[in-house]
């Protein structure tokens, strides 16, 4: 064989090995969905965070960068999540979900229920390896950019956050 062929036999190998390897949309849309589920069914975590309207829990690495009415603008690293709350909307309300599921098409929709409260994980796909998510219960949402091998991990510590904010009148 002469160097040029194995140079393509291997670059073929390395593509094929490189696209078993990467995570599909579809699974990791599954992973998400059972990871955000589990984490909505969970106990909140210990609050560690507050201003003068909620008290919430912020992962290891989280941090608030800015606050607005309703608003809270989170980073972790280069990551940018907003966090938004309608003190006039319990942890039952479809009123947070439904206008943003008027603002675009999502490629999934999962609802959760549990004891009075009402989840959800809504995911557009922006591209091949980036997807706009947003997790919720009831007048809260979080939202962010994330990639797709992420997404179950991300969408996770997106659903412990949101679990986690407690409306403090």
């Amino acid at each position: 064989m002469k160097n040029h062929d194995k140079a393509l036999l291997l670059f073929v190998m390395a593509l094929i090995f490189l696209a078993g390897c990467s995570a599909s949309f579809e699974e990791e849309q599954t992973k998400a969905s059972e990871a955000v589920e589990e984490a909505f069914k969970g106990a909140a975590n210990k609050r560690n965070q507050e201003n003068k309207e909620i008290q919430y829990h912020l992962p290891f690495g989280f941090e608030v960068k800015e606050e607005s009415a309703n608003n809270i603008i989170l980073k972790n690293g280069a990551k940018t999540y907003i966090l938004f709350y309608n003190l006039q909307e319990d942890a039952s309300s479809e009123v947070v979900l439904n206008a943003t599921l008027q603002q675009k098409e999502f490629d999934l929709d999962e609802r959760f229920t549990e004891e009075g409260k009402l989840g959800y994980l809504l995911v557009k796909r922006l591209n091949e390896k980036e997807n706009e998510v947003t997790v919720g219960i009831g007048g809260v949402k979080i939202t962010s950019e994330v990639k797709t091998k992420n997404l179950a991990a991300e969408a996770e510590a997106m659903m412990h956050i949101a679990n986690s904010v407690h409306f403090k009148s």
